[in-house]
């Protein structure tokens, strides 16, 4: 297997770090002149992300995260603007540090089966994707699990491929993996956390490394599933 390819999907690397809302302020006002907004972002430059990320009663994918394994997968159901026409299964694995995402669209009545255990048919779906979650679900136990939205920002740089992302305002739906429901009860996590994340291929740009220099931050392995989950 080439090292940066797995499965037709590219590695990538990636940065995370917490940050104070005031250091998100000073960092999108050094960004905005010389990174670009995302173009599918609304008139205020941000979108609403919902997830619900898949996991097991050993609760096997968060703990891989919290204890830092090397190799893991994730998947997670994703919409974005709480638009229910256009749903996405995603899964998000780490290999040797450089991370990987695969993607297939789904239909809701297809979550809907997934969600009520119902998932026999994936078996011998066309999409690879589908039928790598059923083998997994019967391997681990996997099944819709949490609920997470927040609001993302993304600034993108053309060299080296980097989007720069804000991701704020991080609710979790505790242990209720209604995903379509518009108006599902969501928790709202710690508000003054906002988690930046800088992703990039081969390299990150001079440029870049040196407008993300702002103040003391913590780099870690942050993941919005994971401080969901502190809540329940």
């Amino acid at each position: 297997m080439d090292t940066f390819s797995l499965n037709g999907s590219k590695g990538r690397r990636e940065i995370k770090h917490e940050i104070t809302k005031m250091d998100c302020y000073l960092l999108r006002n050094k960004l905005k002149h010389y990174m670009n907004v995302d173009p599918h972002a609304n008139d205020d430059g941000k979108y609403l992300i919902r997830s619900v990320y898949f996991d097991n009663f050993d609760n096997k994918v968060l703990n891989q995260k919290k204890e830092g394994f090397y190799d893991r997968d994730k998947f997670r159901v994703r919409l974005y603007d709480f638009n229910m026409k256009f749903l996405h299964l995603e899964k998000k694995s780490k290999r040797n540090n450089l991370t990987f995402k695969q993607k297939c669209q789904i239909t809701a009545e297809e979550y809907e089966q997934m969600r009520v255990g119902n998932i026999n048919w994936m078996e011998n779906d066309t999409r690879s994707l589908i039928r790598d979650l059923y083998y997994q679900s019967i391997l681990f136990q996997l099944k819709p699990l949490t609920v997470v939205d927040y609001e993302r920002e993304v600034f993108i740089y053309q060299y080296g491929n980097v989007r720069v992302t804000f991701d704020s305002s991080i609710k979790t739906s505790l242990r209720n993996n209604d995903v379509l429901n518009p108006h599902l009860a969501m928790v709202e996590t710690n508000p003054d956390i906002v988690i930046l994340e800088v992703k990039y291929d081969e390299f990150l740009p001079t440029v870049i490394k040196q407008l993300l220099q702002i103040g003391h931050r913590r780099m870690g392995t942050y993941s919005k599933y994971q401080i969901s989950r502190m809540y329940g």
